[in-house]
């Protein structure tokens, strides 16, 4: 799909020397922009979508787990005392 875009003439210098510098078109250079903008603002949403799930199961159940316990087990991660997931509670 072709798409045009409407850029001011000092980003267009600006990804014409960015391109330059990297033996890239400035379509390639472009094109990657956009790419990591979607990839970044997709996962932002896909962490936004899960932390209202987890706080309407909160707020269904009740269960949940601290602060203090949660960096307790991420601090055992990569460890040979790897700790397994802590239950939830109330």
């Amino acid at each position: 799909m072709a798409t045009s875009l409407k850029i001011d003439d000092a980003l267009k210098a600006r990804v014409q020397d960015l391109a330059a510098q990297r033996r890239r078109s400035p379509h390639w250079i472009m094109l990657e922009a956009i790419r990591q903008y979607v990839d970044r603002e997709e996962a932002r949403e896909s962490f936004r979508q899960e932390a209202l799930a987890s706080w309407s199961a909160y707020r269904e159940t009740g269960q949940h787990l601290t602060g203090q316990e949660a960096r307790d087990w991420l601090r055992t991660w990569g460890t040979d005392d790897e700790g397994a997931v802590p239950e939830c509670h109330e």
